[in-house]
């Protein structure tokens, strides 16, 4: 699937959902999903910095695609990182370069974060793509 098409469907099962009460119970189940991280990742090396829970975020590049793998010590959070990382892991460089993550507005999970999860989704953002540049230069 492209990463579009990884959007449209997390917006579907979004959609199902009303109250935001309920879409939250549903980014903690996701989170919950999430396999737990290798304690050997969770080091400084993927912390992301900017987030006020600590969030780490591990790239392999394997076979031209950027695989991650992701964790976060607050549920919330935690479903956001399942929900990024559904969206953008197993694609190129490229891809998600070029991706626009509007699933983020579309569901409407901007407007209902706190000012410091909007900070940390964001800044979870900023480092996908920076590990998205660096694989990039690397594969050329």
């Amino acid at each position: 699937m492209t990463i579009d098409q990884i959007q449209d469907e997390i917006n579907d099962e979004f959609s199902i959902y009303e109250d935001w009460m309920d879409k939250y119970s549903y980014l903690i189940e996701l989170g919950n999903d999430l396999p737990d991280l290798d304690p050997i990742l969770k080091n400084d090396q993927y912390v992301i910095k900017g987030c006020q829970s600590r969030v780490w975020l591990a790239p392999e590049f394997k076979d031209g695609k950027i695989y991650f793998q992701g964790e976060s010590d607050a549920v919330i959070v935690k479903g956001l990182v399942a929900l990024l990382l559904r969206v953008v892991s197993g694609h190129t460089p490229d891809e998600i370069l070029n991706s626009d993550l509007h699933f983020v507005d579309d569901i409407g999970l901007k407007q209902h974060l706190s000012p410091t999860r909007s900070n940390g989704l964001v800044a979870m953002i900023k480092q996908i793509k920076l590990y998205a540049v660096a694989y990039k230069k690397i594969s050329e």
